[in-house]
């Protein structure tokens, strides 16, 4: 639970550290210079190498010796490479070695916490806080964190994709939230805190090596983006420390943390705290016990994927000492020897803190090497841990090599720090762990999604991103063996008989069913996520719910669940305001069609500058972008943002012709109408969220094919006719001209209505016909991207199931009769 001190931020693969048969021999004369690394780059130094593959780098100086310099533009900053010069330097040189410039960051922004202070101050609040995580406390915290777990994989259903980062960051925030302060954050408090926190850490890092602490105050965007992010913080902490969580609750044995902090005295003065110094507590308390801990959770799920006899031997440790139903206790967590020494491994391999640093107030002694006042020390937790000489085959994955004691007090396992600022809540941090793990590995059995397993990428912490899983029953477990594709090599996995997500390339089976009760409760939190962003009042709801999104989102995409189901629902109904504002004077006046339009294009690539006449439209723009995108590979991403542009390109497009007079039947041909409306339709953005339900992208091959870009058009195409022939009459009545094709055959040919239904309908018929050659054309020859195949089937149907009972086209003399 040691909050992470740095922020570069770069993907990168696991790199072999270059061996070193035995450590460097220490010198005998004392007062060396440590070397300084080769390769660096007049102005730069050796920040693009370290930019470049942060951990590469790192693991690559060890080489050299237990301290090494490298050059960061006009710094020098020293390399801590030896795990016994690191002990040191936070145990014996703590007093001389004190946290530095990333610190006083936080410090400024935050106050002086237990996490910023040194000295007498970091004494005096550690013994303040001390008692919270004291061994009297730990059966409380025990029972909580199970029954945060059980409730949140409870919420999880059969064949639901899970995104395993972000899931895990929240449910390691509700653990803390209640346990530490017996409070519940709302769902966009939680939300909030998430999106707030990676700008917190980027400004964090980049005002600690600004030239000037001036520079902080300048109006650039990263520093505008970590002002708004302690604003959220502070709010998100408020609501905890202020709330349900100011009241001690009778699991918090004596008090949550903020009423010790209330009821303590500052030992210098003999004065409470004060409001600020609680806050400050709280929020090092919610940022060290999330991001770390989440991140832990995601590595363990990704390495019991990748080695099932280890989650089959830890299962069968937690049924002899752990029995399903029961509330864990520190005494049985005792008897988890095994599990323990997975949870170890984890750590070592995957140890969050890649950059910690510490400054010298003076000249100190490190092993051989002296080092000059006013120098900045840094180390890599996670670049110690993988050393070859304290660590053999330091990159596979080996929980035995913690049995029997074996690595226990190791000088070079540090994965909570050592010595006076040694992590205060390690107990917890562990049996966390042990206890989040235990509890879903119970409930379900993750299997991997191909092309969706973790990667490294090193930012605050050595993140796990990427990692999706689809989640089968553990009840389930017995039955056939099959192998699924992980992009490493097949792995055998045991499958529940009869599971329809085996990973078979050979069909498609139905989805599970879909409690109607699901769909319901998404329909509720959308009508709320609209009055939140200001898209609807409360006055217009009835009318809006009338139109029954969710039951389109429902019949479109049977599989989707979730925050999955969420994110549909929210895109459609957003979609659907936006529409309703070319239904006025935006649909006719191109600039204002603009205006409206394209800050919402250029927020595809993050420009947060621009407004619109409508900001709130804007503002869940951002967020919904956001949530489709996180996690998405850059080709997903790429591909969406060029389609999500060409669909509000239409906007502007069609108010163009309207106010040139060039539209349907009068200047522009059916052929064009045709294309325009098929971007129009929102269906090619919808159509990739198909990947996102499935938890993987297509396979490259079928996006190739020109046969899946004539049956993506066809998809698109048909389910606009479809829209066409249910919304005529509404279309037919506004002031605008409607770009409906029925209406432009009636205009085009000078036919009956009648007629340009039938020819519409005709065309429909025919385009599923083709679609469907299409498909089994396809499927033949790519399939294991069958499933996005039968997902284009999927939504055309479900456009015809709702556009035939939805009140959205309803003309105003219609409804209520």
């Amino acid at each position: 639970m040691v909050l992470p001190t740095t922020a570069l931020l770069a993907e990168t693969r696991k790199r072999i550290v270059p061996p070193r048969s035995t450590p460097p021999p220490v010198p005998t004369v004392h007062a060396a210079v440590p070397p300084l690394a080769p390769g660096a780059l007049p102005g730069l130094g050796h920040a693009a190498a370290l930019l470049r593959d942060p951990l590469g780098f790192l693991g690559s100086l060890a080489r050299l010796g237990g301290v090494v310099r490298i050059r960061l533009g006009p710094r020098t900053v020293c390399v801590v490479t030896d795990a016994r010069l690191v002990h040191t330097l936070l145990v014996a040189l703590a007093h001389d070695c004190p946290r530095g410039a990333v610190q006083d960051t936080l410090k400024t922004a935050f106050g002086d916490g237990l996490l910023m202070s040194e000295g007498q101050a970091h004494r005096d609040r550690r013994r303040i806080i001390q008692p919270a995580f004291g061994p009297d406390r730990m059966a409380g915290y025990l029972a909580v964190m199970h029954q945060v777990t059980e409730e949140r994989a409870g919420r999880w259903q059969p064949g639901q994709v899970l995104d395993v980062a972000k899931e895990m960051n929240h449910l390691a925030l509700e653990i803390v939230t209640r346990s530490l302060f017996g409070a519940r954050l709302s769902e966009d408090a939680t939300l909030a805190f998430h999106r707030a926190l990676p700008d917190l850490v980027k400004g964090q890092i980049v005002q600690s090596l600004y030239p000037h602490p001036a520079f902080a105050r300048l109006p650039l965007p990263v520093n505008r983006r970590f002002d708004a992010a302690v604003r959220v913080l502070n709010r998100v902490v408020d609501q905890a420390v202020n709330g349900r969580a100011a009241k001690a609750r009778p699991e918090c044995h004596g008090g949550t943390l903020p009423a010790l902090l209330r009821a303590a005295r500052d030992q210098g003065t003999g004065r409470p705290l004060t409001e600020a110094d609680v806050r400050s507590e709280a929020i090092t308390m919610f940022g060290a016990g999330t991001e770390t801990v989440s991140t832990t959770l995601t590595w363990l799920l990704d390495e019991l994927l990748r080695h099932p006899e280890v989650e089959a031997r830890l299962l069968a440790e937690l049924d002899e000492h752990l029995p399903a139903g029961t509330t864990p206790t520190p005494e049985a967590l005792s008897r988890l020897t095994y599990t323990r020494s997975v949870t170890q491994e984890v750590v070592r391999l995957h140890a969050p803190n890649a950059f910690l640093m510490r400054t010298a107030q003076v000249p100190v002694d490190l092993g051989p090497y002296r080092i000059p006042a006013g120098t900045e020390l840094l180390y890599s937790l996670t670049a110690l841990h993988r050393d070859p000489v304290r660590y053999d085959e330091p990159l596979s994955f080996r929980p035995e090599r913690w049995q029997d004691g074996g690595g226990l007090g190791r000088p070079s396992f540090l994965p909570f720090g050592a010595g006076k600022h040694k992590c205060i809540g390690e107990a917890f941090a562990w049996a966390e762990l042990t206890v989040a793990a235990a509890a879903i590995l119970r409930r379900w059995r993750p299997v991997a999604v191909p092309g969706a397993r973790a990667r490294e990428v090193v930012w605050t912490t050595v993140q796990a991103q990427g990692l999706r899983v689809r989640l089968a029953p553990r009840t389930e477990a017995a039955g056939a063996t099959t192998a699924v594709p992980t992009g490493e090599g097949p792995v055998d996995r045991p499958l529940p008989a009869g599971c329809p997500f085996t990973g078979s390339a050979a069909t498609t089976a139905a989805p599970t069913p879909r409690p109607p009760a699901e769909l319901r409760a998404a329909a509720d939190r959308h009508a709320d996520w609209t009055v939140h962003h200001g898209l609807l009042a409360p006055a217009e709801l009835p009318g809006y719910r009338a139109y029954a999104l969710h039951e389109l989102i429902g019949h479109a995409f049977p599989r989707a669940r979730g925050t999955e189901l969420d994110l549909l629902v929210d895109m459609l109904g957003w979609f659907t305001v936006l529409d309703d504002r070319f239904d006025g004077p935006p649909g006719r006046r191109p600039s204002e069609a603009h205006a409206l339009v394209d800050p919402l294009i250029s927020a595809l690539d993050g420009d947060t500058r621009q407004s619109t006449p409508d900001d709130r439209l804007l503002t869940a723009w951002r967020e919904l972008w956001h949530r489709q995108s996180e996690s998405a590979s850059p080709a997903w991403r790429a591909r969406a943002a060029r389609e999500w542009r060409a669909c509000l390109a239409t906007f502007p497009a069609e108010a163009e012709h309207r106010a040139r007079g060039t539209v349907p039947a009068l200047g522009l041909g059916l052929a064009d109408t045709m294309r325009l409306r098929r971007h129009g339709s929102c269906l090619y953005p919808f159509m990739n969220i198909l990947e996102r339900v499935h938890g993987a992208d297509a396979p490259a091959a079928l996006h190739a094919e020109p046969a899946l870009h004539r049956l993506r058009a066809n998809t698109a195409d048909a389910a606009t006719l479809i829209n066409d022939l249910y919304s005529l009459e509404r279309e037919e009545r506004q002031s605008a001209a409607a770009f409906n094709t029925v209406l432009t055959l009636q205009r085009i040919r000078g036919c009956t209505r009648s007629r340009a239904v039938r020819a519409v309908r005709a065309r429909v018929t025919r385009l599923r016909q083709e679609s469907e050659e299409l498909r089994r054309d396809l499927g033949r020859r790519h399939p294991t991207g069958r499933w996005y195949l039968d997902g284009t089937r999927e939504l055309v149907a479900g456009v015809q199931a709702w556009t035939s009972t939805s009140d959205r086209y309803l003309v105003p003399s219609d409804r209520g009769h």
